[in-house]
């Protein structure tokens, strides 16, 4: 979306498009979303939403990425090495609230439904690209500390503890999105606990790497 163009939006209208394009993109897949849908349900005309947004591509990476900078912005996520301080109690505590926000606020669920849609656009240049890139640039920093502090095992490489690292929390997170009205707050902090386990189990270091 052109920089002057967004600028004229009214902030209403603004807001109003990126919920009903996200709503749209998590329930029909970044391939079935109808465009004619969303601008209907916005109440626009189709000069008025191709004056704002050029194409499908375009309307996805700006929901991307304003609904990512209100989420950082709600979670406040420490730096890699303040984080590392205390691995175990921040792991858990991002767990909680990740969830949390997951169950009361749709939109940011929504928003996590993204990250997992067959055929969206996330190349390094994209929206998703970028923030995938920067949560795994964070996520190296975080375990590299960990390691530092004692909280994470060394006896593995980085790369290799990092992907696997991804793949749990993809695991996780793609089904606590699919599922999500169907976890009521026992379920959810089961859920929690669960994902926090199977950390421990894949990235604390054994009884001989403690001694």
């Amino acid at each position: 979306m052109d920089d002057k163009n967004d600028r004229r939006m009214n902030p209403e209208k603004r807001r109003l498009l990126l919920e009903i394009a996200a709503r749209e993109f998590a329930s029909s897949g970044y391939e079935r979303t109808s465009l004619n849908r969303i601008i209907r349900e916005c109440r626009m005309s189709k000069s008025s939403f191709y004056y704002y947004v050029e194409s499908k591509e375009s309307l996805f990476d700006l929901v991307v990425e304003e609904l990512s900078k209100e989420l950082l912005g709600v979670l406040d996520i420490p730096e890699p090495k303040q984080f590392a301080a205390n691995f175990w109690t921040n792991t858990a505590d991002i767990f909680e609230r990740l969830t949390a926000l997951a169950l009361e606020r749709p939109l940011f669920a929504d928003l996590g439904r993204l990250f997992h849609l067959p055929g969206a656009p996330t190349s390094p240049g994209s929206a998703a690209g970028s923030a995938l890139l920067a949560t795994r640039a964070w996520l190296d920093g975080v375990l590299a500390e960990g390691v530092t502090t004692g909280a994470v095992r060394d006896d593995l490489p980085l790369s290799l503890l990092r992907e696997a690292t991804v793949a749990v929390l993809t695991v996780f997170d793609d089904w606590t999105l699919r599922h999500r009205d169907d976890l009521d707050d026992t379920a959810a902090a089961a859920l929690v606990r669960g994902q926090l386990a199977a950390l421990r189990g894949l990235l604390a270091p054994g009884p001989t790497e403690r001694s």
